[in-house]
C-alpha cells in the first residue's frame, strides 16, 4: 500500500546533493566496453541510477558516458572541453535538470534537441517538501522551540542557507528512490532510444520489461518487508529519502534539510535527539560519504545504533550492494532491522 508521509526536518537546506562515486567516462569506450564509434546509440548521463537504467535498457549495443568521475560531487561537477563534446556529440543527453548546472548548461547549449529530462517525465517534488513537514510530532516540540527560542534561530538559519547554500532548483531529484518513478523513467527512456534507433526497438523494449520486473520486485519486496513494522521514523542525516519514506508510509525525520553540506545547529541536534530519546528510536542512519560525527552525537546521547542508509547517488566501497538493485535491497534490510518488521 503506497501512502503519504509526514517530513519532520530540523532545518531546511538548499537543495543539494550529496558527493557520488560513478563509474567515470573512459577514452575511446565506455566501462561496458562499448565504443561510442561502433555502438548503435550513444547515452550521456551524469548520475549514476540514469547510467544503470540506460546501460540495462540498452545492453551491449548502447555506449553510456558517465560524466561524473569517481569523487566528484555533482553538483560541483565542471565538464572538461572533451566532456561538452561528448554531451554534443550524444544521441541521448539523458539528466535531471537542476540536479548539475553544468550538465544543464552544456545540454542546453550542445544538445537541447537530444535531452531527455526526468522532469519532463515524472513529478518530482518540491525540495521545499523534502526538507520540511507538519505533524503532530513536530508539534510536541514547537513548545519547547518556543521557550528556547529555537524556532527563531532555526529560521534564521534557514534564510542563511537559502542565501550561501548550494541552488539546484525547486525540485529534490532523489526519484530513483521511488522504482514506480523509476519505471517510468525507464519506460521513457526505452522510447526515446527506439526513436532514435528504430532497428533496436525489441531490444530497447525487451530492456524496459526487464528493467520494469526488476524493480516491481523490488518493490514487493518493499511492500512486504515494511507492511508490519513496530516504528516508522526513519532519522537520517538530510533529506534524500522523501519518495522512499512516501512510498511505504514512513516518517522522515532529518538532521538537515536536502542540502547535505549545511552544519547542524547544537539546538537542531539537541531536537533530534530529545526525538529520537521520546519515540524510542533505536537506529540514526548515515550516508556512505556521509560523516558521521552528528549521527555518532545522537546516538551516544540516545543509545541508539549508527547505520548506513543509502541514497544511491553512487556506488561506493561503502555501499550496501554494488549497483542499483543490490543497494535498494541492502537499504530495505536496514530499514526493516532499524523498524523492528516482521
Amino acid at each position: 500500500m503506497r501512502t503519504g508521509t509526514t517530513v519532520r526536518a530540523a532545518a531546511v537546506g538548499a537543495a543539494a546533493l550529496m558527493t557520488i562515486t560513478a563509474c567515470g567516462s573512459g577514452e575511446g569506450a565506455d566501462d561496458s566496453g562499448v565504443s561510442p564509434a561502433d555502438a548503435d546509440l550513444t547515452v550521456v548521463t551524469g548520475v549514476y541510477p540514469l547510467e544503470w537504467l540506460a546501460r540495462e535498457i540498452g545492453g551491449d549495443q548502447v555506449a553510456v558516458n558517465q560524466l561524473t568521475e569517481p569523487g566528484t560531487e555533482p553538483h560541483d561537477l565542471e565538464l572538461t572541453g572533451r566532456q561538452v563534446a561528448e554531451v554534443s556529440e550524444a544521441d541521448i543527453a539523458f539528466h535531471v535538470e537542476g540536479l548539475q548546472p553544468a550538465v544543464d548548461e552544456a545540454i542546453a547549449q550542445e544538445a537541447s534537441e537530444n535531452a531527455l529530462d526526468v522532469a519532463d517525465v515524472v513529478e518530482l517534488h518540491s525540495a521545499g517538501a523534502a526538507g520540511s513537514g507538519h505533524d503532530h510530532a513536530e508539534e510536541e516540540h514547537d513548545h519547547a522551540e518556543d521557550e528556547h527560542g529555537h524556532a527563531e534561530d532555526e529560521h534564521a538559519e534557514e534564510s542563511h542557507a537559502e542565501e550561501e547554500g548550494h541552488d539546484h532548483g525547486a525540485y529534490d531529484p532523489h526519484f530513483w528512490l521511488d522504482v514506480e518513478l523509476m519505471a517510468q523513467v525507464a519506460q521513457a527512456l526505452g522510447d526515446r532510444m527506439a526513436e532514435v534507433h528504430p532497428e533496436g526497438a525489441d531490444l530497447y523494449s525487451q530492456g524496459v520489461e526487464e528493467v520494469t520486473a526488476e524493480l516491481e520486485a523490488i518493490g514487493q519486496e518493499y511492500e512486504e518487508g515494511l507492511s508490519s513494522c513496530e516504528q516508522d521514523e526513519v532519522v537520517v542525516g538530510h533529506t534524500a529519502f522523501t519518495y522512499l519514506t512516501e512510498a511505504y508510509g514512513l516518517e522522515q525525520i532529518g538532521v538537515s534539510g536536502v542540502d547535505p553540506d549545511s552544519e547542524p545547529s547544537p539546538a537542531q541536534i539537541a531536537e533530534i535527539t530529545d526525538i529520537v530519546r521520546e519515540h524510542d528510536i533505536s537506529t540514526v542512519f548515515t550516508e556512505p560519504l556521509m560523516p558521521a560525527a552528528t549521527a555518532e552525537t545522537i546516538a551516544a546521547e540516545t543509545g541508539a545504533r549508527v547505520e548506513v542508509l543509502d541514497p544511491l547517488e553512487g556506488v561506493t566501497e561503502d555501499s550496501p550492494g554494488d549497483d542499483y538493485p543490490s543497494i535498494m535491497r541492502g537499504n530495505l534490510e536496514a530499514l526493516t532491522t532499524a523498524l523492528s518488521c516482521s
